[in-house]
């Protein structure tokens, strides 16, 4: 464990104008802070602040950055506050500690949505200040360093695959090669132990026991020198997690590799890396499309070399990369290479928004409503390799491998995305799945009648253009549904002879949190409420004012299941109370059977009821009786309850589809109830009514077709 004293010498060798005073405050405030507290290797809290201190010392950060990994976590996990930071130390250290914290006071029930949203957090705070994912990234390396300690191996392999899928990408991003590298090389070493200890043994084997690696590079050495170039030749092996994945990738074996080392070449100057690159070119044959100019087209986070494959003196193939000093130190450190100049100089710090990526990420987090969705798409655009395209211009476009003509539309704004009709690349008119190659020219034909479908979801790769596309779609779907429960609610009110208006619904809104009556109504287009709900809570309290007569038609109206007059029904006496059984539920149209009740006049059961069975010993109670479709008829807006159990597939926009296939069948929800639901499906109790078995049936047929739906089956007694 690095000690406090030794850390200050660290930074005293690169920033001799460093705040002491500052640095032992944040030690000391840690150490008081974590008090007692362990790690899980048993060792005291306080050697982890002091670790992902030294880690930012080794990139040779500022006072701040450093301070802030000292106190990176006591908000967190400790009793101190953001305010306590701000008074003791100052505004700028504050705010970079809490752009690190985590959203750990919060309560979350879904551990995917806690992850997206301390991501997103993260994210936000990064695009204000850069240096909080610097530390993030500290800290995250000191952790895979001793992720062993941890004693779940589920959760060794979850923080594992988090930091392959988020924080690896994420120092590349910003050219931190070392951290990136390391990263991966740990988080490999975790999720496949086995696969990291046999490519590390065979690497061991190749370093000790081939000879081919120190006779190539002096001959490479021989071959530039003959030009009078001045130059510094050295060998990089490429790690255990990179040679993995070209193996998995060219489904080769070890043996197979020709290319575990990488030959780098520096240069004084710019011109200098072209004249080595002609002078290697013309000695060894070059593999045709492994040239890779990144001086003139630096990546997007500011790398700079020159990149070529050729065969070597001995038949092999090498790897070559040839660069300036100053390009090598951007490649190592990315951002931080750029720190201690900008501390000599006195000049701002605040590099976040440089970043076309970080500019494009941060739209994505804005306009994002689902934080499962914005992390599935981060983690698509931050693993993914870049292709480099041109607009008409000549303006330089950065995309994920895989993009299509409609991701650069989206790219370019979100709007030219939304309008994009047609594309040329290359000057020809291609299909918009079309996939772009490095050094493609683009040109987007718009419409103004042009508006995006859901088709595009699957035709775009890039985080910003899914994001963009799905958002838009959202609003179009609330505009149908706010649409259609309008309608719903209107139809609802007519039928119970009702007037309300939007104002009426303030007891509603409140209730169910919502801010306005369009939301109350896209709540009714996508089946989450429903009008009966609405009525109870505006007309409820007027029913103690109404008079006996008014409460008793109010009642029957409420209530048309067990409140049936005699008209429709054939067979029975003159004056007898008719009530509709709950247990079965029967329509017009359906065989019929009265059972007599003492005392409360007769009950309609369908013939197949099942708890008919209880009346087999009582014939005198039945009374055969049937529905009279002439006198139905008469009766407007007449209507039937019918339960239904309905199965679905558990995924967005599920119920409202439902909902809408429905109300096209003109037929009205009355209840809605979620019985069970699991991770791929849900089991559904829904009441609605119905006209006749006619409109029963052709309701049930209409639900039966809809793709989200498994099972369907009317429920009885």
């Amino acid at each position: 464990m690095i000690r406090q004293y030794e850390l200050i010498d660290k930074i005293l060798k690169y920033n001799k104008k460093a705040d002491v005073s500052l640095l032992n405050r944040a030690y000391v405030f840690s150490m008081k802070a974590h008090g007692n507290q362990k790690r899980a290797s048993g060792e005291a809290y306080l050697t982890h602040p002091l670790e992902v201190a030294s880690i930012l010392a080794d990139l040779k950060l500022d006072d701040a950055t450093i301070a802030t990994g000292l106190l990176h976590d006591t908000v967190e996990d400790t009793l101190a506050t953001i305010e306590e930071i701000e008074k003791l130390f100052n505004p700028e250290i504050a705010q970079l500690v809490d752009g690190v914290t985590k959203l750990s006071r919060i309560s979350f029930n879904n551990k995917v949505v806690e992850q997206a949203e301390n991501f997103r957090k993260l994210f936000l705070a990064m695009s204000k200040d850069i240096r909080v994912l610097l530390v993030k990234l500290a800290d995250r390396t000191h952790n895979m360093r001793t992720l062993e300690f941890k004693k779940k191996e589920a959760s060794r392999k979850r923080t594992a695959q988090e930091t392959l899928d988020i924080f690896a990408p994420l120092a590349d991003r910003i050219g931190l090669y070392s951290v990136k590298t390391e990263l991966e090389d740990l988080a490999f070493k975790s999720l496949h132990p086995e696969e990291y200890v046999r490519i590390e043994r065979r690497m061991e084997f190749v370093k000790t026991h081939d000879d081919l690696i120190p006779r190539t590079l002096e001959h490479l050495e021989s071959v530039i020198k003959e030009q009078g170039i001045e130059f510094d030749l050295s060998g990089r092996e490429k790690t255990i997690f990179s040679i993995y994945k070209k193996m998995e990738k060219k489904g080769l074996a070890f043996d197979q590799l020709t290319d575990i080392l990488a030959y780098r070449v520096m240069v004084k100057d710019t011109v200098d890396c072209y004249r080595v690159l002609g002078v290697i070119h013309d000695a060894y044959k070059a593999i045709p499309g492994r040239f890779k100019d990144y001086i003139s087209n630096p990546k997007p986070n500011g790398y700079q070399s020159l990149h070529t494959a050729v065969i070597g003196p001995y038949g092999n193939r090498i790897e070559v990369q040839i660069r300036t000093q100053e390009m090598h130190e951007i490649a190592e450190s990315g951002v931080a290479a750029h720190w201690l100049y900008k501390q000599e100089n006195d000049q701002a710090v605040n590099e976040g928004t440089q970043y076309k990526w970080l500019k494009q990420l941060l739209e994505v987090i804005q306009s994002s409503e689902d934080p499962e969705e914005f992390l599935e798409n981060t983690k698509l655009d931050l693993f993914k390799e870049n292709v480099f395209v041109f607009s008409p211009s000549g303006d330089i476009i950065s995309l994920p491998t895989g993009a299509t003509p409609l991701d650069f539309a989206y790219a370019i704004h979100s709007e030219v995305g939304h309008k994009c009709q047609s594309a040329k690349v290359n000057g020809r008119i291609v299909p918009l799945r079309t996939q772009l190659h490095t050094g493609d020219q683009i040109e987007i034909v718009t419409n103004k009648a042009q508006a995006p479908v859901p088709g595009w979801r699957e035709i775009v790769v890039s985080a910003r253009a899914r994001t963009a596309i799905n958002r838009y779609l959202r609003l179009q779907e609330r505009d149908e549904q706010v649409r259609l429960g309008r309608e719903i609610f209107e139809k609802a009110c007519k039928r119970e002879e009702r007037k309300v208006k939007d104002s009426d619904l303030a007891p509603v809104l409140d209730k169910y949190k919502l801010e306005n009556a369009e939301e109350y109504y896209a709540a009714v287009g996508q089946g989450r409420l429903f009008p009966k709900q609405a009525f109870e809570l505006i007309f409820e309290p007027e029913v103690e004012e109404k008079t006996e007569e008014d409460s008793i038609n109010y009642a029957k109206r409420k209530d048309v299941s067990e409140q049936e007059s005699a008209i429709g029904i054939d067979g029975l006496i003159s004056g007898m109370a008719v009530h509709m059984a709950g247990c079965c539920n029967p329509v017009p149209g359906e065989s019929i059977v009265g059972i007599i009740n003492t005392g409360r006049g007769v009950t309609i059961h369908r013939k197949d009821c099942n708890n008919l069975n209880q009346f087999e010993d009582q014939p005198d109670r039945w009374i055969s009786v049937k529905w009279n479709e002439g006198q139905l008829e008469e009766v407007e807006d007449r209507a039937f309850l019918v339960r239904l159990r309905i199965n679905m597939v558990n995924q967005p926009g599920s119920l409202s589809e439902l909902s809408t296939a429905v109300f096209n069948a003109n037929v009205n929800i009355c209840d809605f109830h979620i019985e069970r639901k699991v991770t791929d499906s849900f089991d559904i109790r829904c009441d609605v009514e119905v006209k006749n078995v006619e409109n029963l049936d052709h309701l049930m047929k209409v639900i039966r077709n809809l793709p989200s739906v498994n099972l369907l089956e009317r429920l009885q007694g």
